[in-house]
């Protein structure tokens, strides 16, 4: 179905008759389904060792079952987005939804088949990945053109919370459901997917949709652009980044996707409105804003919780349980707050909101960086985490609010696949640069952690000591405490405990050292988000919806707030 003349027809057009019910009625299951969606993203790490063990599986097999959903879901984010406005929200929700649910299953029944196989369970995610591209720009689109603008901060408020508090949970609950069995952490959406499924038939409106030409190229160059660039960021840790197959290096791969990438927006631009992402979308000062502060929250999110859940685990002894609790009082606030801050966004301007959370997250994460040191209290280090919920619960919402604002409905679908692109593109990326810094710092910290640690050895054991440090590689004192230093043979036994001591008290110092330092990444990639909130427009709310353009302006006029 067509909609009317853009040229005659209010820009409020969007907001669609619901037939008395209340638009609050669609947001169960369009938050259920985002739930799943951002719950799946960090449950699996607590699982890694269970799968290890169950599918006989290395580490590496075992870490495409996250790269394969994450990679699946970020490359298609645009043409899921774009597939919202051609054919309506509403079935590519519901197509997403279900294949979501269905292949949740089949994760969990991976475990079953056939003694467990990683290869099905690997393909099972990378499917999962696909239901959740097809989801979520739907979640904002569905928002963004059925609440009126003076009640659209409170809608992305709470999904703003659910954003917030799934991300936090999502180890929290992996590290319970694992007690049962690592399926359980697949399981667990497929009620939850029959319930959201049921309540989308019931609430989920059918929206007008726009007819225009599918861009199958533009299509084609986004999905392989952004596959080499997001493959190549994932996969350069792995391979040092150097050589991946014969003499082809990742660097080719990344370099082949931004070459890809440049032809993509060319083609964009030369289609003009038509195109798979209107590039006029970005004439919008905080729309591209919005966009790369989207992505420094998710970069942050990953810069933070990789390198510090290693140091709860190495440093301080925990638990993969326990260091999943330190972030549990940040979930609850960042619950709360989330639904407030949205609800503000309806009264003041976006920006000032948005700023105050980057501001907070910014203190926060250089504050964690200068109380992380072996045998730290843990009360020190719950303390900041408890303000990064409240930093998180300041962004998403607004955020969300301030990217979608200017979108007509023509254009909601496009403008929230750019937006959740950008967010994930922000994690890869976070996830590449932080795991490459974090290396790089624990080979120069950990040897010079050892050199002080000799000092307390007998005469004839120091130098041993500090050379066998050097010789090792010291990123595998990530993944355990000292045991990655070979015990010497042909030592009395107390000097073998005094060794073993130095050894501990080397890996716990100049691992947290590296954490420190790499936390400084984040601190700087957040203080750029602080600067990009504050270029924002102030754009006071609308309590009213807008009278209709005069003709010839409908099509070209974005904003639809009035600057202060």
């Amino acid at each position: 179905m067509s909609t009317p003349d853009p040229q005659s027809a209010p820009r409020t057009a969007s907001l669609v008759d619901l037939h008395g019910r209340s638009p609050w009625s669609v947001l169960p299951p369009l938050c259920l389904g985002f739930f799943m969606i951002m719950l799946d993203t960090t449950i699996v790490n607590i699982a890694v060792p269970s799968l290890i063990r169950d599918l006989h599986a290395d580490v590496a097999a075992v870490g495409w079952v996250n790269s394969a959903y994450l990679l699946t879901f970020a490359v298609l984010l645009l043409v899921t987005g774009r597939l919202g406005d051609r054919f309506g929200p509403r079935p590519v929700f519901l197509a997403g939804l279900v294949l979501f649910t269905v292949t949740s299953a089949l994760c969990g029944l991976s475990g079953e088949i056939g003694g467990g196989s990683i290869g099905l369970l690997i393909a099972a995610r990378a499917a999962q990945g696909v239901g959740s591209a097809l989801m979520t720009p739907q979640t904002m689109s569905v928002i963004t053109r059925v609440f009126p603008p003076a009640k659209r901060g409170s809608a992305m408020g709470i999904w703003g919370a659910v954003a917030g508090v799934a991300t936090i949970t999502g180890p929290v609950l992996g590290g319970a459901l694992v007690e049962i069995d690592w399926p359980w952490i697949f399981y667990i959406n497929v009620p939850i997917g029959i319930v959201a499924f049921v309540l989308a038939m019931r609430s989920v409106p059918t929206l007008p949709t726009h007819a225009r030409t599918f861009d199958g190229v533009g299509v084609l160059l986004s999905v392989v652009g952004m596959f080499l660039v997001v493959f190549g960021l994932q996969e350069g840790s792995d391979h040092d980044w150097g050589q991946i197959w014969g003499p082809i290096t990742i660097w080719e791969i990344v370099g082949a996707g931004v070459v890809v990438l440049v032809a993509f927006v060319l083609w964009q631009r030369h289609l003009g409105d038509d195109a798979l992402l209107p590039l006029r979308l970005f004439h919008v000062r905080n729309f591209s804003l919005a966009n790369f502060s989207g992505f420094a929250v998710t970069f942050a999110m990953t810069g933070i919780f990789f390198p510090f859940t290693i140091f709860l685990q190495v440093a301080l002894g925990m638990t993969p349980l326990h260091a999943a609790l330190v972030g549990l009082p940040g979930s609850l606030l960042s619950g709360v707050v989330a639904p407030f801050a949205g609800r503000l966004s309806d009264r003041v301007p976006a920006k000032w909101i948005v700023s105050a959370g980057f501001a907070i997250l910014t203190v926060v994460v250089f504050w964690l960086s200068a109380v992380i040191a072996p045998g730290v209290p843990v009360w020190q280090v719950v303390l900041p985490m408890a303000f990064f919920g409240i930093g998180t619960g300041c962004l998403f919402s607004p955020l969300a609010n301030v990217a979608t604002s200017g979108l007509d409905h023509r254009n909601a679908g496009a403008g929230a696949g750019a937006f959740n692109t950008n967010r994930q593109i922000g994690g890869v990326i976070g996830s590449a640069a932080v795991v490459a810094m974090l290396t790089a710092r624990l080979a120069t910290q950990i040897p010079k952690a050892a050199s002080d640690a000799a000092a307390g050895l007998p005469d004839q054991a120091r130098q041993p000591f500090v050379d066998a440090f050097a010789k090792i590689d010291a990123s595998a004192f990530a993944e355990g405490s000292s045991g990655a230093f070979p015990t010497p043979q042909g030592v009395p036994d107390s000097v073998a405990d005094q060794i073993r001591e130095a050894a501990t008290t080397a890996v716990h110092s100049g691992l947290s050292t590296a954490v420190s330092q790499t936390l400084l990444l984040t601190v700087a990639v957040l203080a750029l988000g602080l600067v990009s909130a504050l270029a924002m427009k102030a754009l006071v709310p609308q309590h009213h919806a807008p009278a209709a353009p005069a003709a010839g302006e409908g099509a070209d006029q974005t904003p639809v707030e009035a600057t202060a």
